[in-house]
C-alpha cells in the first residue's frame, strides 16, 4: 500500500515527461480512470498529460503525502498537499484508488479539501 501511494506521488512530481509515462507505464493499467473536480480523463496518456496540465498551472510545488494511508481489498485512499518543496501545502485534496487484479492504479477518485482563492 504504502509503495503504491509512494509512485503514485512520485508520478505527480515527475516533470520529466519520459520518467513520467514510465512511472504511469509500470503502475497504471492501460484502461485507467482519473476522476477529480477538475478533470475526468481515461487512459495512460490522458493521465500524463493531465499531471503535465497541473504542472504547469503549478510550477515548482511538489506533491508530498499528508498522514496515513488507509486501504482494504484493492483500494485504498490518503490525502496530498500541493506546494512549495519543503512548505505548508497551499492545496490539500484527498485521493482513492482502486487497483486491479494486477495492482496496477485502475481508478482514481479525488477531491480538493482546501484550494486558494
Amino acid at each position: 500500500m504504502n509503495d503504491t501511494v509512494t509512485r503514485y506521488i512520485a508520478t505527480w512530481n515527475a516533470t520529466d515527461a519520459q520518467e513520467r509515462d514510465e512511472l504511469i507505464r509500470r503502475g497504471w493499467a492501460e484502461d485507467c480512470v482519473y476522476v477529480d473536480p477538475m478533470a475526468e480523463v481515461s487512459g495512460r496518456a490522458a493521465v500524463a498529460a493531465t499531471i503535465a496540465a497541473v504542472q504547469a498551472q503549478f510550477p515548482g510545488f511538489v506533491f508530498s503525502q499528508v498522514g496515513e494511508a488507509d486501504a482494504h481489498h484493492q483500494q485504498m485512499r490518503f490525502q496530498w498537499g500541493l506546494g512549495p518543496a519543503g512548505e505548508e501545502p497551499i492545496v490539500i485534496g484527498f485521493d482513492v484508488l482502486v487497483l486491479d487484479a494486477d495492482g496496477l492504479i485502475r481508478d482514481v477518485r479525488g477531491f480538493l479539501d482546501r484550494v486558494p482563492s
